[in-house]
């Protein structure tokens, strides 16, 4: 046990220091203010695998961590498509996801907002249109906006989020 503290005091703090983002606490108090101004409570949502390489998922989990802290802002992620307002959907559609991605959209109650993320989601990226994949998602279900990017930064999945709920909602009560 000696050994082993002697080895933690000789290594010292090995963890890096938080990313630099320039402007981030600006940007998260106006989504969470604009969401509960637009919608007046929070905003569930379910986010749907099509068929990506997860590169993706993993900048949207991103945001749940302390440092962007979505739950704070009032967006939280739900299990079921019924309890979501909106649906974030990773990767290209493959045949074998296609059907299920089509229920889950009917499962999500009107009015909808649906969020392509990544290139493949939004374009098809590499693997376009073939025997196994049907492409960007906007060719199987209607998308509201497409988040670029492969993958896309957790600030720029932040802003798509924020100019879906615009787009369907509008501008705050208070910027009319």
């Amino acid at each position: 046990m000696f050994k082993l503290v002697q080895q933690i005091a000789r290594a010292g703090i090995c963890t890096e220091p938080p990313p630099e983002v320039d402007g981030l606490e600006p940007i998260t108090s106006e989504i969470h203010a604009e969401i509960l101004a637009i919608l007046g409570q929070a905003l569930a949502i379910r986010q749907v695998d099509a068929g990506s390489c997860n590169g993706c998922e993993l900048e949207i989990h991103a945001l749940n961590n302390p440092y962007y802290n979505l739950e704070g802002l009032g967006i939280k992620f739900v299990a079921s498509p019924r309890h979501a307002d909106m649906l974030l959907v990773t990767g290209p559609v493959t045949r074998n996801m296609e059907l299920a991605l089509r229920r889950t959209y009917d499962a999500t109650p009107a009015p909808k907002l649906v969020v392509a993320i990544g290139d493949c989601g939004c374009t098809g990226g590499i693997f376009g249109e073939g025997y196994a994949s049907r492409g960007r998602v906007a060719n199987v279900i209607p998308v509201d906006v497409a988040v670029p990017g492969c993958p896309p930064p957790p600030l720029q999945i932040m802003r798509g989020i924020l100019a879906a709920v615009r787009r369907r909602h509008g501008p705050p009560a208070a910027a009319r």
